[in-house]
């Protein structure tokens, strides 16, 4: 029985799953797509009609389900930890779209972990629908070659995190900025990646959306690679007290790249200006397949060097407040999307951020907004109350009694 409003944690699913955990065919197949929710089934399903993108029947046609409307974030990252412990499991991760070649050996347990293809978040609801559509069309095909081959086996489909997050009316009236230095660790989706030297943190790096776009077609979301699965290889990140640089290596991202590289390159310099010293992200290397370098110049990202900086958006895109700038020609074929992003790579303590710098100024578009239309209401009032006190009363009055008042034309 679900209670409205209740979000199942981890624990709870563990229970919940135990018996797909027993039974005798234990072939475990998990769906993992970057967001998804439970509204999505009726408002993709009913907005458009015959577009319908859950085409198959898997959920109707199975001897039996279990829906479960809002799952806590952590759950699935323990599910995945909780799973590859177990030494019962096979473990297999698909990370690229092609299953058809994908041999399941029925002689042991089987845990198949399926990376379905992203969401665009900055896209419109039709190439959502889209993408969705083509993720069903994944799960169609995959359980339908199992089925005839006549394996049993269960289906999980879930997310990485919600797709819609409804506002609490009762904290509406509460709502701040809001940055991981002061969030409780609770609330978070997954933890920020971090480097290490020795003992000690030298970088954060944290993103709730992490995607990259190469010669506008081809779309690579590193989200779940990064944070989540940490399938990224960051041995050749360095760490010193002037320049910093976090690198993250990926194997066969998407079909058609073998190898992915992208470098944050980070300084700390003193200014005498401010008689303080400064973090920068100087500069945005990408490095495909070790031959072709893309390089971008970085804009407006730069904190006190005891700080983190956070910024919501940061991209090639002209209207993200953080920028990064093609400096060659390479940089210009791709196009990068971070969202909620927060880094730090000096003065690391307690290996969590520091207090955050962000990039939105104090004066926000809103905020000129609000005060260009104080000054014309106040115009118009101040126009008002002057053409008020310009009227004038008369200075004669008629007499009844007497003759009639006579006023001249010049008055």
């Amino acid at each position: 029985a679900l209670h409205e409003g209740h979000i199942v944690s981890a624990q709870e699913l563990t229970v919940l799953l135990q018996p797909v955990f027993t039974q005798n065919s234990r072939n475990l197949i998990l769906f993992l797509q970057d967001t998804l929710s439970i509204d999505d089934f009726t408002y993709l399903s009913e907005s458009y009609g015959n577009k319908n993108p859950f085409q198959n029947e898997i959920l109707q046609s199975s001897p039996s389900s279990l829906v479960l409307p809002a799952v806590d974030c952590e759950a699935t990252r323990y599910l995945l930890s909780f799973l590859q412990e177990s030494g019962d499991w096979k473990l297999t991760n698909v990370t690229h779209l092609d299953v058809s070649q994908l041999e399941v050996n029925t002689s042991k347990p089987n845990f198949l972990v399926i990376q379905l293809q992203p969401l665009v978040s900055d896209s419109n609801e039709i190439s959502t629908l889209e993408a969705i559509a083509e993720n069903d069309k994944i799960i169609g095909r995959l359980t339908m070659d199992l089925q005839e081959q006549g394996i049993n086996f269960s289906v999980i489909y879930t997310a990485v995190r919600p797709s819609r997050i409804p506002r609490r009316t009762d904290v509406v009236g509460e709502l701040r900025r809001q940055l991981m230095a002061t969030e409780e660790e609770g609330s978070l989706s997954y933890p920020p990646l971090n480097v290490t030297t020795g003992n000690d943190v030298c970088i954060l790096f944290y993103a709730s959306n992490f995607s990259l776009k190469a010669n506008s077609s081809v779309f690579i979301d590193l989200t779940n690679a990064t944070f989540l699965t940490q399938n990224v290889d960051i041995s050749s990140s360095e760490c010193s007290d002037i320049n910093t640089t976090l690198s993250l290596k990926y194997t066969k991202p998407v079909n058609g790249i073998s190898s992915l590289e992208i470098r944050f390159l980070m300084t700390n310099k003193f200014y005498g200006g401010s008689a303080r010293n400064w973090s920068s992200l100087d500069a945005v290397e990408i490095v495909q397949d070790g031959e072709k370098f893309a390089k971008f110049n970085v804009s407006a990202i730069s904190a006190p060097a005891e700080y983190s900086f956070h910024c919501q958006l940061v991209g090639t895109s002209n209207l993200y407040p953080a920028r990064l700038i093609p400096s060659n020609n390479e940089a210009k074929n791709w196009d990068v999307f971070i969202s909620r992003l927060q880094i730090q790579g000096f003065n690391v303590e307690n290996n969590q951020f520091s207090y955050a710098s962000d990039c939105t100024g104090f004066f926000t578009p809103g905020i000129w907004m609000g005060l260009v239309t104080s000054i014309v209401l106040l115009w118009i009032l101040a126009y008002g109350i002057h053409v008020i006190m310009q009227l004038t009363t008369n200075s004669r009055f008629d007499d009844p009694k007497g003759p009639a008042l006579s006023v001249p034309q010049t008055e």
